[in-house]
């Protein structure tokens, strides 16, 4: 048949296969919290969820057992697969009461380890219970599952010295077999091969299945934390403190620092309703976010209606000054969208920019920052704070740097704090003059 013959896969099919996982995982997580206490992590309840769910489904296979042995005369042996399921339901109910569940695992590991070998010896050994310990193997598989390599050592070895001791008793124990028809036990015996194989597949896949699916929990929580970090740090910072670097410190010979200012905001912000203040502040905030990403420069943080950005670090740029001066441009345009569209006419930019030195690093212990310090960071803001509304305010040595690119005009010598009179310059557009 060609491939375009083959019939098609029924729509209908995918919705009712997903609606019975769903129900199958609604039932597994049901059974996983039956004994979960509060302060029992994912993990914890997991492990839980694993052996409550083998043991519901062993004491339902053991039904049959309980059926057969009754049937052909062997009130004792079946009587033994009946314990189990009434050890099981017990040790259920207890364990929805007391959350004990390190008494329902103790007890459930020996069930699997005891009954099992009783059984087969009510039968007559192994050739007549049909390999009847083949399900004790579930003691030292749960044990591993539940209680790790180291602790579950000592229940393989238990399992490995019953099996040698029903081996030894086995010529005893066969010379008075139960009288089972040989189809009967060989049919016994490919259905306990089955059966242990299936449990222990099932139980097993159950496993995988959760931790699969908390290890995608715990992928996606980690992408959110890593989005978290890169929200306060440079990714490279943020790369060499999950490293373990600590102290980290770097002097840089040449950056570009940029602050801007919403002039008159203290004054309005009174009036303003406080989720009107933040929604405005937020909006303003993430425009410039979007344009200091856009220009590959650092967003350093925000102080009040303040925001600052920094180029050339963490990672050099031969442009870096460019950047921020189109930085600048872009938030003033920003804002002046942002003022048209809410009403808000009073809105505006006071924005200062300076080049030099400064060291940048990572401070604190707890809600740390990436901060930059020096005299060109002081400079800057000293640009911002003495500047005019509306306009960029520059330092000469960025106006010298610039005017090959911007257009550029003289302010004048002005008397700024902390620095005396410095001569100052306002980048009146981002193309310089037709020369």
């Amino acid at each position: 048949m060609a491939a375009s013959e083959l019939p098609a896969a029924d729509p209908r099919e995918r919705p009712r296969a997903e609606s019975t996982r769903s129900l199958a995982v609604r039932t597994l997580d049901r059974l996983g919290e039956l004994g979960a206490r509060p302060e029992d992590s994912r993990d914890e309840r997991l492990r839980q969820g694993t052996l409550i769910f083998a043991s519901v489904l062993i004491a339902v296979i053991s039904a049959v057992w309980v059926a057969t042995y009754f049937a052909f005369g062997y009130p004792t042996s079946a009587a033994i697969p009946a314990l189990y399921q009434l050890l099981t339901v017990v040790g259920l109910w207890v364990l929805s009461r007391t959350r004990r569940f390190d008494w329902f695992r103790t007890a459930q590991l020996v069930a699997f380890l005891v009954l099992p070998a009783l059984l087969q010896a009510s039968l007559g050994g192994f050739v007549a219970s049909s390999g009847m310990i083949l399900w004790a193997i579930f003691t030292p598989l749960v044990a591993l599952a539940l209680l790790g390599v180291r602790r579950s050592v000592g229940w393989l070895v238990a399992f490995c010295v019953e099996v040698v001791v029903l081996a030894a008793l086995d010529p005893r124990l066969s010379q008075t077999p139960a009288a089972l028809p040989t189809a009967f036990v060989v049919t016994f015996f490919v259905l306990n091969v089955i059966g242990t194989s299936l449990s222990s597949y099932v139980m097993l896949g159950y496993f995988v299945e959760q931790r699969e699916r908390a290890h995608d929990a715990l992928v996606a929580e980690r992408a959110r934390s890593e989005r978290l970090l890169l929200n306060v740090l440079p990714a490279p910072i943020a790369d060499r403190l999950k490293a373990g670097a600590t102290g980290i410190a770097e002097h840089y010979d040449d950056v570009s620092v940029c602050f801007a200012d919403l002039v008159g905001f203290t004054e309005h912000s009174s009036v303003m309703a406080a989720d009107e203040l933040v929604a405005l502040l937020d909006q303003i905030f993430t425009a410039f976010d979007h344009v200091a990403g856009a220009e590959g420069v650092e967003k350093i943080k925000t102080i009040g209606d303040a925001y600052m950005v920094a180029g050339g670090l963490p990672d050099p740029r031969p442009d870096h000054l460019e950047a921020v001066a189109r930085t600048a441009f872009a938030m003033r345009d920003e804002v002046a969208a942002i003022a048209r569209q809410t009403g808000q006419d009073w809105l505006a930019l006071r924005i200062g920019i300076d080049s030099g030195p400064a060291v940048a690093g990572v401070i604190g212990q707890r809600k740390f920052i990436y901060d930059l310090w020096g005299d060109t960071v002081n400079t800057a803001s000293r640009m911002e704070s003495h500047g005019l509304p509306g306009e960029i305010q520059v330092t000469e040595r960025v106006a010298a740097a610039l005017a090959s690119a911007f257009a550029v005009r003289a302010r004048g010598v002005i008397d700024v704090k902390g620095k005396g009179p410095m001569a100052t310059y306002l980048l009146e557009r981002a193309e310089p003059p037709d020369s």
